[in-house]
């Protein structure tokens, strides 16, 4: 897994990605708030754009906190998807810090959601 090319606050967030045969899984930790959303969602958008990429799994796990900020980069990254017949997923667990908010917004019937 390696760490992606991004201007972020490594003590806030850590954003690594690991492709495979089956797609590229995107491992999120730390807050994902107005400073650190605009860098994750750069980070998204540039892996959703490699050529031959076609699923993206967002783990969200190790999220602590995610604001609105935060739901708009996933909501980005979803329609680019989207528009790009590309699948991406987001792994929560049960981290209430993510499950929640996207319960909240409706968000959690929007994205595809698992484990």
């Amino acid at each position: 897994m390696t760490a992606l090319p991004i201007d972020l606050d490594p003590t806030r967030i850590d954003v690594r990605s690991a492709t495979s045969a089956d797609g590229c899984t995107i491992s999120v930790n730390g807050e994902i708030d107005s400073t650190t959303a605009p860098g994750l969602r750069s980070c998204l958008l540039e892996v959703l754009e490699r050529p031959g990429t076609v699923t993206v799994e967002v783990d969200l796990t190790g999220v602590t906190f995610l604001d609105s900020a935060g739901l708009s980069a996933l909501a980005t990254a979803h329609r680019a998807a989207e528009a790009g017949g590309r699948t991406l997923q987001m792994r929560v667990g049960g981290t209430r810090a993510v499950v929640r908010p996207l319960q909240i917004t409706g968000l959690w019937d929007v994205f595809t959601v698992i484990g």
